[in-house]
């Protein structure tokens, strides 16, 4: 129920961290991976290490705030049977701090782009077809310091329910997974930082970080054929972090 063999998949921000480790996990399970960011020389490199492992794998490096981002993604690699729409961007600064020029760019990334990917290439999706945004706990939870990500992940979850309300007839479900707190390159400072291991230890169900791996299962489950009745979903994969207060 969770083999992919002859599905297309696209995941974005696929050259490092979490999006990564989605495609390396769809590839496995049988897909052919479109692994799209802005890093050529990383994305570059991921892909032949699928393929050298046996994998299929293609690269796209585009840059999402582009207008024609979605359309030169569907012009050099088609329809795809599931987006994955991972890329985003964080920018950790008080409401004050921040204007409206770096409000939009971050929304482009993390919430017009996938949008726009859904829109269009739910058009050529077949019956069966999947679209997993990638969320986080920020989006059913706050903390200072952090507005602009955090409305950008709820409105993220918004869009999914909307998705799933707007391309359920045509058999296309939708999804969201909402990561906790990930061992990932991008969070170096804060997994060096004794006092952020303390706050997991004592906040989240486990004590500790997730590994970035651990982020495949949730992911190819909603790929699979095993969730074909479940659309309009958040699934937090955060350790027990939003189960405790």
């Amino acid at each position: 129920m969770f083999q992919l063999d002859g599905k297309v998949a696209l995941v974005t921000g696929a050259s490092g961290g979490l999006g990564a480790e989605i495609a390396r996990g769809l590839c496995w399970a049988g897909a052919h991976v479109i692994l799209q960011g802005r890093n050529l020389g990383r994305l570059t490199a991921l892909g032949e290490t699928l393929t050298t492992l046996g994998g299929s794998a293609a690269v796209a490096a585009v840059d999402l705030r582009a207008d024609d981002a979605a359309s030169t993604l569907l012009a050099h690699h088609g329809a795809v049977d599931i987006l994955v729409n991972n890329a985003g961007q964080r920018d950790r600064r008080a409401m004050q701090m921040i204007d409206r020029a770096s409000v939009r760019d971050l929304l482009e990334t993390n919430l017009v782009a996938p949008f726009d990917l859904a829109r269009r290439f739910s058009a050529g999706m077949q019956p069966g077809g999947r679209i997993i945004n990638i969320s986080s706990i920020a989006g059913q939870i706050a903390r200072s310091g952090d507005a602009a990500y955090t409305m950008s992940k709820g409105g993220l979850e918004a869009l999914t329910r909307a998705l799933a309300a707007e391309l359920g007839p045509a058999q296309i479900t939708v999804n969201a997974v909402a990561p906790g707190y990930f061992a990932t390159e991008a969070n170096a400072a804060m997994i060096a930082d004794p006092a952020i291991a303390e706050h997991l230890q004592r906040r989240t169900s486990l004590g500790r970080w997730g590994r970035p791996e651990e982020i495949v299962g949730a992911v190819l489950f909603f790929a699979s054929p095993a969730a074909s009745y479940v659309t309009g979903q958040v699934l937090a994969v955060d350790g027990g972090y939003l189960a405790h207060f």
